[in-house]
């Protein structure tokens, strides 16, 4: 069956060319099937249609981009440079262009769907609530998850989470990424007289004195993020006292047998303690800030991504932010930075 040319060709010439205009899809398509046929009379075969129309086709292209696409001077016709250049751009333009019936029936479908949310404990203990609580006001049924970020990396793969709040990357590259906020860490201490803020290395060194640094566990992320971060200023504790949570970890603190590196969230999930221990910022440092991103496998869930991200911001902003200030006044006003949609606009300060 010899299919009908694209109106285009059916006019006898090349089309009128004009500043900005769209590509032809079904003329990239043809080009690049010729250049995977090895040949337009394989091509024509292929598509269904005469050898003619191809050659024609391709023509119609090289009139358009004012390049010549094919080396016709060879048996079979090889792309030339410009040709090479078209197949490498046609061939991700036309993978995006199958996809987009799929993705909008996905998009469609996900108005109602099931969504299931891993979050570290740090983040479904204090922004969970009232994240989950915007997102209940649609009609989708919610499950939320709660773990530590390697596992919530594996689950997300393994498709037994649609989305992921985690604080480290992983390196697999089906997965997408936002970035929604950001905490410095903090120093933890014993009460007693009022602190002085911590403006400096020497400071910190001065106020810790002899006392231990009651850690993280290192099987933790936040543990060995909490190493880079000492081995980044140059401070070498020795391996006291090492926990998995944050409740163990401040009762020694409040009972005066060391010190601890900590951040806003952490503390606020186990607020019980506040009251017992004092809370400083430290100084600004490259790896002094803690970041939690919004995981999901490709371009899958973008939309559910997008709305979690900004209700996860308005939540902070409205509850969060607050209430972390008022109960530790010590903190600095760039202990949390709420970070805008785009990865790479600069941060907000809360």
């Amino acid at each position: 069956m010899i299919r009908k040319a694209p109106a285009s060709l059916q006019a006898g010439g090349p089309p009128v060319r004009r500043a900005h205009s769209l590509p032809d899809l079904h003329a990239l398509d043809t080009f690049v099937t010729v250049c995977a046929s090895g040949s337009m009379a394989a091509a024509a075969q292929r598509l269904g249609v005469s050898q003619s129309a191809i050659s024609q086709t391709i023509k119609v292209l090289e009139s358009a981009y004012g390049v010549q696409l094919l080396d016709r001077e060879v048996r079979p016709a090889r792309a030339t440079r410009a040709g090479e250049l078209l197949l490498e751009m046609a061939n991700g333009l036309l993978a995006d262009a199958r996809t987009i019936a799929d993705r909008l029936r996905q998009s469609v479908r996900q108005d109602h769907a099931q969504i299931r949310l891993g979050c570290v404990d740090s983040f479904a203990a204090t922004v969970g609530p009232s994240l989950i609580r915007a997102l209940s006001a649609s009609a989708r049924q919610l499950q939320l998850w709660s773990g530590l970020t390697p596992g919530l990396n594996a689950q997300l793969l393994a498709r037994d989470l649609d989305l992921a709040v985690c604080t480290e990357l992983p390196t697999d590259a089906r997965v997408s990424h936002r970035l929604l906020f950001s905490e410095s860490w903090v120093a933890v201490f014993a009460p007693g007289r009022p602190l002085d803020p911590i403006t400096h290395l020497r400071d910190l060194k001065e106020r810790a004195g002899a006392l231990p640094l009651i850690r993280y566990t290192t099987r933790s992320v936040i543990g060995q993020q909490v190493e880079r971060f000492l081995r980044h200023l140059g401070l070498e504790m020795p391996q006291r006292f090492a926990f998995d949570a944050t409740d163990p970890l401040l009762s020694m603190v409040a009972a005066g047998l060391g010190w601890a590196i900590s951040t806003p969230l952490c503390l606020w999930q186990s607020r019980a303690w506040l009251d017992q221990v004092q809370v400083l910022t430290l100084p600004a440092a490259r790896l002094g800030y803690r970041d939690f991103h919004l995981l999901c496998r490709d371009a899958e869930w973008t939309r559910t991504a997008d709305e979690i991200v900004n209700l996860t911001h308005q939540s902070m902003r409205r509850e969060l932010l607050p209430a972390l200030h008022k109960a530790m006044p010590h903190l600095s006003s760039d202990s949390i930075v709420v970070r805008s949609q785009a990865n790479d606009a600069p941060p907000v300060s809360s």
